[in-house]
């Protein structure tokens, strides 16, 4: 699930008709002359030239006016002044600072600046980190309906940082930044029903949230929207359609939607098969450190598919999947040290790497150590350890573990058959 967000700035206010954006100098009160229209009217300069709206776009000019609405307590320009801090712009970043003006502002119960406190506590910046504080702000702005505190105190319950661990309080929360259109919220709902997390597991109603985000642009709901229809969940199955959602996913860096799409074009499936574009889209995940892209990278390379063959390469991008322990990738460097594929020949080795894979109960790894044992390939032949493979990888549905199981008992090998 999506984690917490980052900091909020109070947009423009209704701007005062009277005061133009290309007024010239800051007008200074004298102390204790405070006027409130003339602070809004300086904060609401201060955001259009924060955010070049009328004007040429300059931070330096948009802190002087937040600078001088914030000395007049005007909570948005304290607020925004402190936004500027936490994010260097027109001022030397300084956390510190961003969170006096954040806690001035939070003090006059801005929500923006409760959350945006509750943030700098949450991560421990410009103050000790101190979640249970962190989560009294959130709590302050989600009670008047702040959305991204609402999703914050959402991710709090369901991680329980800060709080007790409490699934259902989450999808209260999540509910009701959903309920107002954040598409974090949308996503972070959508995956409670995809896994009934304190709910009912519904596909159906996951894919209703997913669709909620993605059709606001969330890359990670894009991904799961193309799951769904992928696999049939929730949806008809669509292959077209989840191949869309993919892509727009992909287009956003998502690695799991690159890798994904790749699988796509690999297989023709809702797309025409092209070889050469599944390894691009593979290649991307893979930069991003995706073990199962890096995986079937190294598979093209082996079998010379979209790319030259290089036994070398792959055998590279299959070790970098397996240091993340990817199962398949152990695999597959048993069979390239089995076949002395792109590094010596090393029967000792390729066992280890299959073991490994059999561990977390790879079937084709389990297959391969039947095979192995059963022949005698770098190892004493041991026809019972080869007929526990080859009987493990047929419980799982291996069809040539089972023909070879079969064979082996009707040889008087392997023992009595079970």
């Amino acid at each position: 699930m999506n984690a917490n967000g980052g900091v909020v700035a109070q947009r423009q206010t209704k701007p005062n008709p009277g005061h133009s954006a290309a007024a010239a100098a800051i007008q200074r009160p004298a102390i204790g002359n405070a006027d409130p229209a003339l602070a809004q009217a300086q904060y609401n300069l201060g955001v259009s030239y924060a955010i070049g709206r009328g004007v040429a776009q300059n931070d330096a000019t948009a802190v002087d006016y937040f600078r001088t609405a914030a000395d007049q307590a005007n909570a948005e320009a304290q607020n925004y002044l402190g936004v500027m801090y936490d994010k260097g712009r027109g001022v030397a970043q300084n956390d510190a600072t961003a969170v006096q003006f954040y806690r001035k502002a939070a003090d006059q119960g801005l929500s923006q600046a409760q959350y945006n406190l509750g943030f700098m506590y949450y991560e421990g910046r410009g103050v000790p980190k101190d979640l249970p504080t962190a989560i009294n702000w959130y709590r302050k702005a989600a009670d008047q309906g702040l959305s991204q505190a609402q999703f914050n105190l959402g991710v709090s319950y369901a991680t329980g940082r800060g709080v007790a661990k409490n699934d259902a309080t989450a999808v209260q929360f999540y509910r009701k930044a959903a309920d107002q259109g954040l598409s974090q919220a949308q996503y972070n709902l959508g995956f409670m029903y995809y896994e009934g997390r304190a709910v009912a597991q519904d596909d159906a109603m996951a894919v209703h949230f997913f669709r909620k985000a993605a059709d606001q642009g969330f890359a990670e709901a894009q991904f799961f929207l193309g799951v769904m229809y992928a696999n049939g969940r929730g949806i008809a199955q669509d292959n077209l359609t989840a191949a869309d959602w993919y892509r727009k996913a992909a287009n956003q860096g998502n690695a799991g939607a690159q890798n994904n799409l790749g699988i796509m074009y690999q297989g023709g499936l809702g797309v025409t098969q092209n070889d050469a574009a599944a390894a691009d889209w593979y290649r991307k995940a893979a930069d991003q450190g995706v073990a199962a892209a890096q995986d079937n990278l190294g598979a093209l390379y082996t079998i010379g598919r979209g790319v030259a063959q290089d036994y070398a390469t792959a055998v590279s991008y299959f070790r970098k999947a397996a240091d993340q322990g990817y199962a398949g990738a152990h695999r597959n460097l048993g069979a390239m040290y089995t076949n002395g594929h792109g590094v010596p020949q090393d029967y000792a080795t390729a066992i280890n790497y299959f073991r490994k894979a059999a561990d977390q109960g790879d079937a084709e790894a389990e297959f391969f150590l039947g095979v192995i044992y059963a022949n005698g390939r770098g190892v004493p032949r041991d026809d019972a350890a080869a007929a526990s493979f080859y009987r493990k990888a047929a419980e799982k549905g291996h069809a040539k573990a089972r023909s070879n199981l079969d064979a082996m008992y009707t040889n008087g090998r392997g023992g009595a058959q079970k």
